[in-house]
């Protein structure tokens, strides 16, 4: 009996811990809060602790990893995602976390991309290096080649090898692809074919704030209806309408059809997660207005996320 309940409590302890750690991080591939890069270009480096034992980041810590990426911390449309940051962590700590992460190419301004297109380099139109949720890597003693079916098998994010000595890492939607079917050039992006809606975390508490952004835009003005959708996702794996939440917009536009003109105001918006709802997944769906191009989606829908 003495021993059962011996079991028992150390079960419990290792239980509370497992859920004491997932409290520690908000996305489903995190690492161990420390991370190793330097940039290649600007010779910035940074190799430490970001994410606090809280779950909190360190805000020099952050403003110190933006600068490796040529990034600028605290900057709405100038930032990298969190999301990236701790999915770089989470491919490091795969190989090895003490391996450096050589950032080749970070953070593109919107009109930087577009002069790297316009001089004929490889650089899509709908690029996530514009949104900071990307960037051309390399780790000290892994292969560009099995980075890359590493970050394949994932089935998260974009990996994007074109046969040289790094990769092409984001936190976009699941797909892949070298020189010869990445699709630059073309018009796969093309009248907001592409458009996204993205969340800051993957994991949320009732009551909490979501901070949404569309990207992939190629076409401004992108309108959106501020009235967002909350789906659940049934015990039958269908999706059903939850709730209609009132979305705020940074241009404070009370409209019904709300315009954004670039890429930074497609990044302050921001609903309010009900403070009473049950534990499970969830998605956000936002509908597009206004004049759009046929083939362009009139409605696009986040990915899947948890409130615990």
């Amino acid at each position: 009996m003495k021993k059962t309940m011996i079991i028992a409590a150390l079960l419990l302890v290792a239980t509370s811990l497992s859920a004491r750690g997932l409290g520690q991080t908000r996305y489903f591939f995190s690492g161990d809060g420390k991370i190793n890069i330097v940039g290649a270009k600007n010779g910035i480096s940074f190799n430490g602790t970001y994410r606090l034992a809280d779950g909190t980041y360190d805000p020099s810590a952050m403003e110190k990893i933006h600068s490796v990426f040529s990034a600028k911390y605290g900057i709405p449309g100038s930032e990298i995602s969190t999301r990236f940051i701790e999915y770089l962590d989470y491919i490091q700590d795969h190989y090895n976390p003490k391996a450096k992460i050589t950032i080749i190419s970070g953070y593109r301004s919107p009109s930087y991309n577009t002069g790297l297109r316009n001089k004929g380099r490889l650089a899509a139109k709908a690029s996530l290096h514009q949104y900071g949720m990307a960037a051309d890597i390399k780790i000290d003693g892994v292969r560009a080649e099995d980075l890359w079916h590493f970050i394949r098998e994932n089935n998260f994010g974009g990996a994007g090898y074109y046969h040289g000595t790094s990769v092409h890492v984001d936190s976009g939607p699941a797909r892949f692809w070298d020189e010869t079917t990445s699709g630059v050039g073309t018009d796969i992006s093309d009248d907001n074919k592409l458009i996204e809606i993205v969340l800051d975390k993957d994991i949320y508490k009732p009551g909490e704030t979501i901070k949404v952004r569309l990207t992939r835009a190629t076409l401004f003005p992108v309108s959106a209806s501020p009235n967002f959708s909350l789906e659940e996702l049934s015990r039958s794996d269908k999706w059903k309408l939850k709730k209609t939440i009132r979305a705020k917009f940074s241009s404070n536009s009370g409209a019904e059809c709300v315009s954004m003109k670039n890429i930074d105001e497609m990044t302050g918006i921001s609903l309010d997660l009900p403070e009473k709802i049950s534990s499970g997944r969830y998605r956000i769906s936002v509908g597009f207005c206004g004049e759009m191009p046929e083939s362009m989606p009139a409605i696009k829908e986040s990915a899947a996320f948890e409130i615990r």
